[in-house]
């Protein structure tokens, strides 16, 4: 049984944090994904409540090992839940942990990666993007600013759930939908308004049909301003979904595709 004289302190939270931060993904592998970097995050908290060598930590050491997979901006208000459990209940809450594990993954997967690496990135980066093209210093404290934010939101997440235990799940349950699918639209709408700002291509071609030049750039406009970007961008959304198509595959094909129609005067 768990020893009830055993109680987690800020030291516990602070280390677990820290393994966290910085080393949460680094057991990632396709069979189990999160499932040994989570073991690892809060291994030493399981042998302060279970003791060492005991058939109990041998037990919850396996359930935790077990496939796991979320945000990394979120994964320790699931741990703060679960060792809330653990402490009070100890080696009986092993199936009831494994649940709210199950339960909780993809939830707090699909909010935390639509505001955390979508929206936030999307809105900030383009604003810090936008001024340090114009030579504004300001945009890289902006940036700066936002992930230490990020950093302190994450530090503390655990205190706030390992508080509220079982009681957050509920209180959030019932939001969760509403705020991942009002994160997603707002990431949506932003990368429109990345695209228009930032995606800087125009038509340099402008055909001759006799004594008449058409400024192809100038009909595009007219038809909608920032097609072109907003088609190159498409284009990219599209590689993406391709079968053995990557991130970097894709921005190598952009730019040697940009380069020669700019080397044949095509656009600029």
């Amino acid at each position: 049984m768990t020893n009830s004289k055993q109680k987690l302190t800020k030291k516990d939270f602070n280390q677990i944090n820290r393994r966290s931060l910085f080393a949460f993904q680094s057991g990632w592998n396709y069979e189990r994904m999160q499932g040994s970097g989570y073991l690892y995050t809060i291994l030493p908290q399981l042998r302060k409540l279970y003791g060492d060598n005991t058939q109990e930590l041998k037990e919850m050491m396996e359930t935790h090992a077990q496939f796991f997979n979320t945000s990394n901006f979120l994964n320790t208000f699931v741990t703060g839940i679960d060792l809330a459990i653990e402490e009070n209940e100890g080696i009986e809450a092993k199936d009831t942990v494994a649940g709210i594990k199950a339960g909780l993954m993809g939830p707090f997967a699909a909010i935390g990666d639509s505001i955390f690496a979508a929206l936030l990135p999307t809105i900030f980066g383009a604003i810090a993007a936008n001024m340090a093209s114009q030579g504004n210093p300001i945009g890289l404290f902006i940036w700066i600013a936002v992930n230490i934010a990020v950093m302190v939101f994450r530090w503390k997440s655990i205190d706030i759930a390992y508080k509220e235990g079982v009681n957050l799940v509920t209180t959030m349950s019932a939001r969760l939908a509403s705020l991942t699918d009002a994160a997603t639209l707002m990431g949506v709408f932003m990368v429109g308004a990345l695209t228009a700002t930032m995606v800087n291509v125009e038509f340099a071609i402008s055909p001759t049909f006799g004594s008449v030049t058409v400024d192809l750039q100038n009909i595009v406009d007219q038809i909608l301003p920032g097609l072109l970007p907003a088609a190159i961008v498409g284009a990219v959304y599209w590689m993406l979904g391709r079968n053995k198509m990557t991130s970097t595959k894709a921005i190598f094909i952009v730019l040697i595709v940009c380069v020669a129609l700019s080397a044949f005067g095509i656009i600029q």
